[in-house]
């Protein structure tokens, strides 16, 4: 037997261990129980047959699909995306497009949304979550409960032409009270709002930046210095005045204010 041959009957022989390999693990994998199927399984036989209550399985399913939409419900439903839009115009402003970094910014954006809602959050644990937790409350009536502080918050903050659009967009019928106002209206209204108020401070503090890049550039330009990039003055001149008018105390306090 030459070498070309001994490769050869090598390489059939691993190929077949392997493929026997393979058959025992599967007559194996489907001989023995599969403990996350039984248990699925088991929790699909408890919930059959009982009206009113949702299965263990159905609620492991919604709890994941709730799961994974926490950060659009976030955006969508709370005072995160009128702060972190001001707080990138701010740095925009200032002329420095990755300080603070996007991470650092994200996470002020955060915690003041905890802080700006945190009454919002105290109401719906108050109202929903400990009756539910004590078995006062089934799972549908503390949904409703914990959904009534968020939309008297939204609204609050919602303009009408807004909310006009946004029903008139969908079809709907005009409400007359603000329990006739469908979610599925108010929350893009919202956001609309949240963007148009948003926008509104983010001019406002555009301004004075504004200001200290067009005298540079008129001092640059009047003392010929035309071949001196006017952002090289500018910036520290931008980054001294915010720190002498303690700028970061201003946006967060002018944030925070306006949600109130």
């Amino acid at each position: 037997m030459n070498d070309r041959s001994a490769v050869s009957l090598l390489k059939n022989f691993a190929v077949a261990a392997g493929m026997l390999c393979l058959m025992a693990f599967a007559s194996a994998a489907f001989a023995a129980p599969d403990p996350v199927a039984k248990e699925v399984s088991d929790a699909l036989r408890q919930g059959v047959g009982k009206p009113g209550e949702l299965s263990t399985a159905i609620r492991i399913l919604i709890l994941l699909t709730a799961l994974s939409l926490i950060p659009a419900i976030l955006i969508a439903t709370t005072s995160f995306l009128r702060i972190v839009v001001v707080l990138s115009m701010l740095r925009h402003a200032m002329g420095m497009q990755d300080t603070p970094p996007n991470a650092a910014l994200v996470s002020i954006a955060l915690f003041l949304t905890l802080f700006s809602m945190m009454p919002v959050w105290s109401q719906v644990d108050r109202q929903a979550w400990q009756p539910f937790q004590q078995k006062r409350l089934s799972a549908e009536a503390a949904f409703d409960e914990a959904l009534k502080p968020v939309r008297e918050f939204m609204i609050r903050q919602t303009r009408e032409p807004d909310l006009a659009l946004m029903v008139d967009l969908a079809g709907a019928k005009q409400p007359e009270t603000t329990e006739d106002i469908g979610t599925l209206q108010l929350i893009p209204a919202f956001m609309l709002s949240e963007l148009r108020t948003a926008f509104q401070i983010g001019f406002m503090i555009f301004l004075p930046f504004l200001l200290i890049d067009l005298i540079v550039a008129a001092v640059l330009t009047s003392l010929g210095m035309m071949m001196v990039p006017p952002v090289m003055i500018s910036l520290p001149l931008k980054v001294l005045m915010f720190i002498l008018i303690d700028g970061w105390n201003l946006v967060v306090r002018s944030l925070m204010s306006s949600f109130y």
